[in-house]
């Protein structure tokens, strides 16, 4: 079965840190042979809070998804939100 990171952003503080964290998550998700579903991109909010963003992206596996999150690029892509952004990160086994 496929692996999915789902992030739900709550609070964006720092659009140019969102930038550069971009940049360098792409490198990561692209050499873990993810593949963007969802960037950003027109919402409507039928149940909840609305998100000033969310990114689901596609794995090969779930265990997969779960090495891309632990991998070394990820991890150094992640330490740039640090204080800048809240949000919701999930690995969701799917079809």
């Amino acid at each position: 079965m496929k692996g999915y990171v789902v992030c739900v952003y709550k609070n964006i503080t720092n659009q140019e840190k969102l930038k550069e964290y971009a940049i360098e998550a792409k490198a990561a998700v692209e050499k873990h042979k993810g593949q963007f579903l969802i960037r950003g991109g027109q919402s409507t909010i039928k149940e909840g809070d609305k998100s000033p963003r969310t990114v689901v992206i596609e794995f090969p596996s779930y265990n997969a998804a779960n090495t891309f999150y632990q991998s070394e690029e990820y991890q150094k892509a992640h330490s740039i939100l640090k204080g800048h952004v809240e949000r919701q990160f999930q690995i969701v086994e799917g079809n």
